[in-house]
């Protein structure tokens, strides 16, 4: 069993065409103060910032050499389908995860030793990075829970075989977090009991681990930890819906806590939309309360959207002040009516408030840590069509990305995944020369 996954995917796609940005810490996500990471580069990492961590609390960690971006959804999706397409000459069955990773089972590697299930994996990075200039990490083993390990293992720009010997050492070392399926709650229970390893969750008798996870999560649990995987893969039906739900320690009982919680998990489920490379138009809040009773509200929006502030807000307007509802023990966000093509709202000041204007300088003469997002900058023209990370034309200089406006002028530097380094150039915002640009030109 092999399992893909591409390297910083989101970060690696700003990175590959917008050459300037290579080898700085580039965080894509919300720009307003309530943004979210989607993705981080490895320079951004090595700060400590990650997917899902709130952008202002990235931005603090990173520090001035931050480089902040919008997600451009459909520019990864178009590179997603590339790269899956060539895996599929060489592995006709995948099953998808999101749009930078997923599992296939060769039927050529079925019995080959270690050495020739590395050739053949290098040989798929190989391939991935022809077609895209992008990296994978590959991760190998006898199912779908220890490849998917492996791959982290991996990471990054690398592949990690684990042969059917070297599995039971790996897994008695490793934090059960790894298992897929152990979440933080799950984590602290095992916790509670010493339990802090895999090898330690596979030692305990499974009538132990259901107690502690549940007759429907236990069992399987037990399995993998044991290293028993015996899962297909199979091609994946569109899901219907993304979502993310959060079970607390203690109680909701303020409307404070429950809008907080309301948020982070609103965040956590966009995250997964942003990964899924699609727009939702539906979203469904899930309260359940300590008498263990749920409670469902939804909300259809005109129109389908990638924006995590639309949604977010969406689902905040769905909550019920706890001293009204009761104690609230579990937040549930949920996004459906999922499609892949986003329609930006007509009036998007109403539904999450005015945008905040940031500048992106770079100083390409300079080392990375030159690099500085400044603080928010306000126009002189509240009606601006420019925003940071938008992609523009000129009909003299060709395709470029928006690095920062504001004070009437835009500042545009100019480049595309073949170009390298470009120039930046300083504009009106009025300049008739600039257009709005198509992101899939970046790949030029």
């Amino acid at each position: 069993m092999l399992h893909l996954d591409m390297d910083a995917f989101f970060a690696s796609v700003e990175q590959l065409t917008r050459p300037t940005l290579r080898g700085r810490p580039v965080l894509v996500g919300g720009l307003g103060g309530r943004g979210v990471v989607a993705g981080a580069s490895y320079e951004a990492r090595a700060f400590g910032a990650r997917s899902a961590m709130p952008m202002h609390q990235a931005r603090r960690m990173v520090g001035v050499g931050a480089v902040v971006l919008p997600p451009r959804g459909g520019l990864y999706s178009a590179l997603s389908k590339t790269v899956f397409d060539a895996l599929r000459t060489k592995m006709p069955v995948l099953e998808m995860l999101s749009m930078d990773e997923a599992f296939g089972e060769p039927a050529e590697l079925a019995g080959a030793d270690a050495g020739t299930v590395r050739a053949f994996a290098e040989e798929l990075r190989a391939l991935v990075y022809v077609e895209t200039g992008l990296v994978a990490s590959i991760g190998a083993g006898s199912g779908k829970q220890i490849a998917k390990i492996a791959s982290g293992l991996a990471k990054p720009d690398g592949v990690r075989v684990v042969t059917p010997d070297e599995q039971a050492p790996l897994f008695e070392a490793l934090p059960v977090r790894k298992l897929w399926g152990i979440g933080p709650v799950a984590e602290e229970r095992l916790r509670r009991l010493g339990i802090e390893t895999i090898g330690g969750l596979a030692a305990t008798s499974e009538t132990e681990v259901v107690s502690v996870l549940g007759a429907t999560l236990g069992p399987g649990l037990h399995r993998l930890a044991r290293g028993i995987d015996d899962r297909p893969v199979a091609e994946r039906a569109d899901a219907k819906q993304v979502s993310a739900e959060t079970t607390f320690a203690a109680d909701l009982v303020t409307l404070d806590q429950l809008r907080a919680a309301v948020e982070r998990t609103g965040s956590s489920a966009h995250a997964r939309l942003l990964r899924d490379g699609r727009a939702a138009r539906t979203v469904v809040l899930k309260l359940k309360k300590s008498d263990m009773s749920i409670v469902t509200r939804s909300a259809t929006l005109p129109y389908a959207t990638a924006d995590r502030q639309t949604l977010v807000a969406t689902a905040q307007r769905q909550v019920i002040d706890p001293l009204e509802l009761g104690p609230v023990r579990l937040v549930g966000v949920s996004l459906g009516g999922l499609s892949s093509t986003a329609q930006g709202s007509l009036f998007p000041d109403l539904d999450h408030g005015a945008p905040t204007d940031e500048a992106v300088t770079l100083d390409t003469a300079a080392p990375a840590q030159s690099v500085q997002v400044a603080a928010p900058t306000p126009t002189t023209d509240a009606g601006s069509r420019w925003r940071p990370g938008q992609d523009v034309a000129h009909a003299e200089l060709g395709h470029g990305w928006v690095q920062g406006c504001g004070h009437g002028v835009v500042t545009v530097r100019f480049e595309t995944r073949s170009t390298g380094p470009g120039q930046a150039r300083t504009f009106s915002e009025s300049d008739a020369g600039l257009t709005l640009a198509d992101p899939a030109d970046s790949l030029r």
